[in-house]
């Protein structure tokens, strides 16, 4: 299916959103190896990481698409992906 420019910049943002909740949760849990976490802990843990390394994959799987069907480089369309996404407000 043919992503447009848009839809990938919001699939970012959504994977974005999925890494910082992962991150969050390692602020709030500590390392597991400085103190064992709960089996809730440890589940909560595992299905934020699950689920960002699955949005992560999609935005990646279609930016690869993308960037063939326009006959664009790869890395360009991810960092401007990446660059609307992170700041939508303008071009910095």
């Amino acid at each position: 299916m043919a992503h447009t420019f848009e839809v990938l910049v919001t699939m970012q943002q959504a994977a974005d959103e999925a890494h910082a909740r992962v991150l969050a949760l390692r602020d709030e849990y500590g390392p597991p190896t400085a103190a064992a976490w709960s089996d809730e802990q440890t589940v909560a843990y595992e299905q934020a990481w699950q689920e960002w390394r699955k949005l992560a994959g999609e935005v990646q799987a279609a930016i690869t698409e993308h960037a063939g069907e326009q006959g664009l480089g790869r890395y360009d369309v991810e960092m401007d992906v990446k660059k609307k996404a992170r700041h939508p407000e303008g071009d910095g």
